[in-house]
C-alpha cells in the first residue's frame, strides 16, 4: 500500500511538471517567460501599422518588455547603425537586400526574408484626374501640368528607388520612349525621406498622387490604382524582366554608389550584432515569423508572408530561427 501511494505521488508530480512545460511552450516560444527590459526596433515606415499590432500582441505574452519602435526609410534605419553607431535589437527592412548590402557582415550576420508587397499609385477623392485615371493611362495623368505627385528618396527608402524602377518598367511596358526620364524629372520638390511622410501632403491636398505600397494604401483606407504585374514589382516569376532596369543609389561609404536593379519586393529582418537585448530580440523575431502570430497580423495588413524563403546566410542563423528559412 505504501509503495502504491509513493508511485501515485510520483506519477502526479510528473504529470504536473509535464503539463507545466507544455503550457510554457505554447505561450512562450523562446522558453523564457521572464523576458524584460527595453527592445529597440528600427523598421521601415511601411511596417508601422503591423509592427504596432505585433508589439501589442507580444506584450500580451511578455508584459515586462518595453518596445521602442523607430520608423524610417529602410536605408536610413541601416545608417543609424552603421554611421551613427546606434544600438538596436531588431532591424526590419522593406527590402531584404538593404541588410545584405549595408549591414552584413560587419553589423549583422544573417537575414530572413519574411513578407512581400507591391507598388501602386495612391490618390484621394479630391485628386485632379482621379475620375479618369486607370491602370492603362496613369502615367499620362501624372505628366499633366496641373497634377503634382510625390515619392520618397531613393537613397533613404526602398519605396523611393522602387518608384524610380517602376517608372522605367512602365516605359518598357507601355512602349513610351523617354517616359521614365520624364516622370523622374517631374515634381522633384516633393521627394521625402520615407513614403509615409507623403501621406500628410496627400491629405492636405498639396499633392494629388503618391507612389506607395499597396499595404500602406489599404491600412490607411486610401484609393489606389493597381499596376500591371510587369510594372508593380510583385511577381517572383517576373524577376528576369524586373532586373532589366536599374537606378543608381548611394553605397556604404560617401562617394560610393550602387546600381540597384529591379527585383520582386521582399522584406527582411535581422538582429544586429550590437543588440543590447539579444534574447528578447530573438523571442520577438520568432513571434513575428510565426504563422499564427506575427505573420497572421502582417497578412491581415496587406503584406503576404514569404516564410520560409531562401537565405544565403542560413548557416549563420540562430538554431531557433532555421525553421523559418530555407538553405
Amino acid at each position: 500500500m505504501k509503495n502504491t501511494c509513493i508511485l501515485f505521488v510520483l506519477w502526479t508530480l510528473m504529470l504536473y511538471v509535464g503539463c507545466g512545460k507544455k503550457e510554457c511552450s505554447d505561450q512562450d516560444p523562446s522558453g523564457r517567460p521572464d523576458l524584460k527590459g527595453k527592445l529597440v526596433i528600427f523598421h521601415a515606415g511601411s511596417l508601422s501599422v503591423p509592427y504596432k499590432e505585433i508589439s501589442e500582441a507580444f506584450n500580451q505574452v511578455y508584459p515586462d518588455v518595453e518596445i521602442l519602435r523607430e520608423a524610417a526609410g529602410s536605408r536610413s534605419c541601416a545608417r543609424k547603425i552603421t554611421d551613427l553607431g546606434r544600438e538596436c535589437d531588431i532591424m526590419a527592412s522593406a527590402d531584404y537586400t538593404v541588410i545584405n548590402t549595408l549591414l552584413i557582415p560587419e553589423h549583422a550576420g544573417w537575414n530572413i526574408r519574411f513578407a512581400t508587397n507591391e507598388m501602386t499609385i495612391v490618390y484621394h477623392a479630391g485628386s485632379k484626374g482621379s475620375d479618369t485615371i486607370t491602370q492603362d493611362n496613369w502615367y499620362s495623368v501624372l505628366l499633366r501640368d496641373d497634377i503634382v505627385f510625390g515619392r520618397s528618396d531613393p537613397n533613404a527608402d526602398p519605396c523611393g528607388y522602387r518608384a524610380a524602377l517602376i517608372m522605367k518598367l512602365a516605359e518598357k511596358h507601355y512602349e513610351q520612349e523617354g517616359l521614365g526620364e520624364k516622370l523622374l524629372k517631374k515634381n522633384t520638390e516633393y521627394i521625402r525621406p520615407k513614403e509615409t511622410d507623403l501621406l500628410a501632403l496627400l491629405e492636405s491636398n498639396e499633392i494629388d498622387y503618391i507612389f506607395l505600397y499597396r499595404s500602406v494604401a489599404q491600412q490607411h483606407r486610401l484609393k489606389y490604382v493597381l499596376l500591371p504585374d510587369e510594372v508593380n514589382l510583385k511577381k517572383a516569376a517576373l524577376a528576369d524582366l524586373y532586373k532589366t532596369v536599374s537606378v543608381r543609389i548611394t553605397g556604404k561609404k560617401p562617394g560610393e554608389f550602387i546600381e540597384k536593379k529591379g527585383a520582386p519586393m521582399v522584406y527582411g529582418i535581422t538582429i544586429p550584432k550590437n543588440s543590447p537585448n539579444p534574447e528578447t530580440a530573438l523571442a520577438f523575431v520568432k513571434f513575428v515569423l510565426a504563422k499564427d502570430k506575427g505573420m497572421s497580423i502582417m497578412e491581415k495588413n496587406g503584406q503576404p508572408s514569404a516564410v520560409p524563403s531562401f537565405t544565403d546566410t542560413y548557416d549563420k542563423l540562430p538554431d531557433q530561427l532555421k525553421g523559418f528559412a530555407k538553405p
